[in-house]
Formats: C-alpha cells, structure tokens, sequence
C-alpha cells in the first residue's frame, strides 16, 4: 500500500505541475529519498504512465489514456453528451465541451471541436483551473461558499492570463453572479484571445454533475456579443439535464437581456 500511495502521489504532482520534472525536484516535492523515488519512475514508465525527456524530466505518460477512457465510457453525462451530437448529425460551429470537477480543475471529459477550419479544438482529458474556465465556474457556482473555500484551501489561486480572480473571496461574488444569471463567462482569463460561455448540468437529486462551455475567438463574437453562443450552450445544457432526469428553471439570460446587461 505505501508503494502505491507514492506513486499515485507522484502521478498527482505531475498532472498539478502540467510541465516536466526532474528526478530532484519530485524527490523534493515527495519528500521521499531519491532511491524510492528513482525506483518509482522506472516501474511507471515501464508500464507506459510516465515518460522521461532527453534532458531527463519526467512526464505523464500516454497510459493514463486509458484510464481516462475507461472513466469516460462509464460517466453517463458523457455517453449522453456524444448521444446529443450523434443524433444532431453535423459538428457545431464553435467548440463545446464538457467537464466534471476534479479537485480544484475542470476536467474535460467530451469535446466537440468546432466545424471551423481554423476553430478552438481541445482534447479529452485536458485540465483547466476550474475557477477560471467557463465549465469550471459553471459548476462551482452551484457550490456551497464553505465548500468552495475548502476547495481552494490550499490552492495558490493560478492565474493564466492578467485577468480572472486573485482570490476565493472574489471568486465567491462572480460565482454568485453565475447563479444569479444562470450561466458563467470566461473572458480571456484562461487564453488571450478567448471567450466561453459555461452552463451547469444538472441530475435527478438536482445535484450540478458537470459543466458545458462553448468557446468561441473572441474577435469572432459578432454584433451581439455572443449571445447566440450563449444560449447555444443554455439549450445543451438543459438537454443534457432531462435526460439525466434533472429539472433546469428557465435561464436569466432574457431576463437580463431585456434589462439591457450584457456580461
């Protein structure tokens, strides 16, 4: 058992670190003795999880795939997610995904890349700061504040571009502003550049069991400011919803639009 704690806990840093190490700073970081961790390395990557760099940096290996697939053929939302775009015959004109939490991340666990040439396209698997996608934060607004903070309790609060909250507290107040109006808005904060709009998923107990964003070149959003990307993601949102026997309310975004607020 501890041998598998450690490598699990060596897989985790890697996957928080999202760029290689090397043998001393895991050494450092898992506080355990280079041998053991030395040792770790070579039977991970013996089996395909980690792999090792010419400069001798370790990286997740191409394995953990599997594993992904295999979580992903047993999520439910997911199934329904690939059911959605198969019955709708043709790829969307934006790219839309979809994520659960994982820690303090939303991890992509379905992509429906864009039918544009040159359009956003994201991977299963992917992981983004959940406090600064647009699926992130769709969810985390249907948190409780305590649990939020307990959340990121220990998190440094990474931030990708200049913009996006510098802490719990002020990503407290944008994700009551979520719930308010019923959807999130990633507004360059994890790419320059980039727009989404994100929409909670909701299941039969009226849990949030993923998150939807669609993701758009912010140049591209047209005259009305992407609203109709917006309730493209509310629709796919809600269809997901009834069939996993949630009951969505209708959104805020006529309300607030009729009121003339834009986010």
């Amino acid at each position: 058992m501890p041998a598998v704690t450690r490598a699990l806990s060596l897989l985790d840093r890697l996957a928080q670190q999202r760029e290689p190490m090397s043998l001393a700073q895991l050494t450092s970081e898992l506080a355990l003795p280079k041998s053991s961790v030395h040792g770790l390395c070579n039977t991970l990557m013996s089996f395909g999880y980690l792999r090792r760099q010419p400069d001798g940096a370790f990286l997740i290996g191409p394995r953990v795939m599997t594993l992904a697939e295999a979580f992903v053929s047993g999520t439910d939302v997911a199934q329904e997610f690939s059911a959605l775009w198969a019955n709708a015959g043709a790829a969307p004109e934006e790219t839309v995904v979809l994520s659960v939490l994982s820690g303090t991340d939303a991890l992509y666990v379905a992509v429906r890349n864009s039918a544009r040439p040159l359009g956003l396209a994201f991977n299963v698997g992917m992981r983004l700061p959940a406090h600064l996608s647009g699926s992130g934060k769709a969810m985390l607004a249907f948190r409780a504040p305590d649990e939020v903070r307990r959340i990121f309790a220990a998190d440094p609060f990474t931030r990708l571009t200049r913009k996006g909250p510098r802490d719990v507290e002020a990503l407290l107040k944008e994700l009551a502003l979520t719930r308010k109006r019923g959807y999130s808005v990633d507004d360059e904060t994890v790419r320059e550049g980039v727009y989404s709009f994100g929409a909670p998923v909701f299941d039969a107990t009226g849990q949030v069991v993923a998150g939807v964003a669609v993701c758009i070149n912010k140049a591209l959003l047209g005259a009305d400011r992407g609203d109709k990307h917006r309730d493209a993601v509310l629709a796919v949102a809600r269809t997901l919803s009834r069939r996993l026997g949630g009951d969505v309310a209708a959104p805020a975004a006529a309300k607030q639009r009729r009121a003339g607020g834009h986010a």
